[in-house]
């Protein structure tokens, strides 16, 4: 027996904090219902369980981009219903004041309520918005641009290769300042070390108002403006950049890279083809029935494109929600704690720990022993 090393208490009291140690983690567990609290407890797991989180929170946030999304196109959708609802408002007015029935006098009144309606059309187009981002007033449409004054590119498709083309034009206008077909246009080819595209022979070009409409096979249109005033550019050949910039873009996802445009084409009398619809004689109303049939078509056509958007946000809600899920069952399996197989670590412990205090204090006693030798 001896008295200055007791290994026995030694040994009891290493297992007594090892089995301490143990039950403070597990009690940890516990309470925070994590089965990592430490990079300690699993290195490579917490890292792995860190970067499963960034990805949750990401894809919540994108979440609530398409659901902003999804109000943004609301919003849009519901001006150009209304828009279209005055469209077919003038278009009553212009079969009325196409019939012979009527003088022109009567036609003066019928006009009045025209011009009303494309005033109001026009401030819709400028002032409808959302979180003071116009929608309708083309800062949400693809952008071109020339390098001639008194040029402006005013539409293309979204399938046009982007890049530059070269063409001259050299226009005709008549008497109202409208383009006529004498109206001409030819491609030209990209010059040496330049990136530029060429509208190849297949394309046809067709002019309406003072605007030329470039058409390729595909039915792609690139629509150039031509002001009468200002344009000196005839016979030059001009060059044209399509930039493919411009659509409001939509963050979707969790990742650079993730995300969708989406493209509001210009509303504007002009792009609507009504900026001069007359319906004062009965001529100019017959010709606004026209017009405006192509309007209505116009504005139908981006209602389309704008429900389209729609669907495939909603889709990509629900692409989104189930990401969250596998990502979130993915992340508990790495950091929730099993609470039945950790309560019962957590007894086993307990128990441990109530014993090693015992055989602890058994231990210490032992070299008391020694005393009756000395008696």
């Amino acid at each position: 027996m001896k008295v200055n090393y007791n290994l026995q208490a030694i040994i009891a009291n290493k297992c007594l904090s090892t089995s301490e140690n143990n039950l403070a983690v597990s009690s940890t567990r516990l309470s925070s219902g994590y089965k990592i609290n430490d990079a300690k407890d699993n290195p490579s797991g917490i890292a792995i369980a860190k970067r499963m989180n960034a990805q949750l929170k990401g894809l919540s946030k994108a979440l609530q981009n398409a659901t902003d999304g999804i109000s943004v196109i609301q919003t849009a959708e519901g001006a150009l219903a209304e828009i279209q609802e005055m469209i077919q408002r003038m278009s009553e007015l212009s079969v009325k004041a196409a019939t012979g029935t009527m003088v022109d006098k009567d036609r003066e009144l019928v006009m009045e309520e025209v011009s009303q309606l494309k005033s109001e059309i026009a401030r819709i187009a400028e002032t409808t918005d959302f979180n003071g981002q116009k929608l309708l007033n083309g800062e949400c449409d693809l952008r071109g641009y020339t390098n001639q004054a008194g040029a402006q590119v005013e539409y293309y498709s979204d399938d046009v290769q982007l890049g530059k083309y070269l063409l001259t034009i050299n226009p005709v206008f008549d008497a109202d300042g409208n383009l006529t077909d004498a109206t001409t246009v030819n491609f030209g080819t990209a010059a040496a070390g330049e990136e530029a595209h060429r509208f190849d022979s297949s394309c046809i070009t067709k002019v309406k108002g003072n605007t030329v409409t470039i058409i390729d096979a595909m039915q792609n249109q690139v629509k150039i403006s031509i002001d009468q005033n200002t344009f000196a550019g005839a016979g030059q050949e001009m060059e044209i950049d399509l930039t493919g910039i411009g659509a409001m873009r939509f963050q979707v996802g969790a990742n650079e890279g993730q995300v969708l445009p989406i493209r509001i084409p210009t509303i504007s009398l002009k792009n609507m083809g009504i900026d001069t619809l007359d319906v004062s004689t009965e001529e100019k109303a017959r010709e606004a029935i026209t017009q405006l049939g192509e309007a209505n078509d116009y504005i139908s056509a981006v209602r389309s494109r704008l429900g389209a958007y729609q669907n495939r946000l909603e889709h990509t809600q629900t692409s989104l929600e189930a990401s969250s899920e596998s990502v979130t069952a993915a992340y508990a399996a790495i950091m929730d704690t099993n609470m039945a197989t950790e309560m019962t670590e957590y007894t086993k412990l307990q128990v441990l720990t109530q014993a090693g205090t015992s055989m602890l204090a058994q231990a210490n006693e032992r070299p008391q022993q020694i005393l009756q030798l000395l008696q």
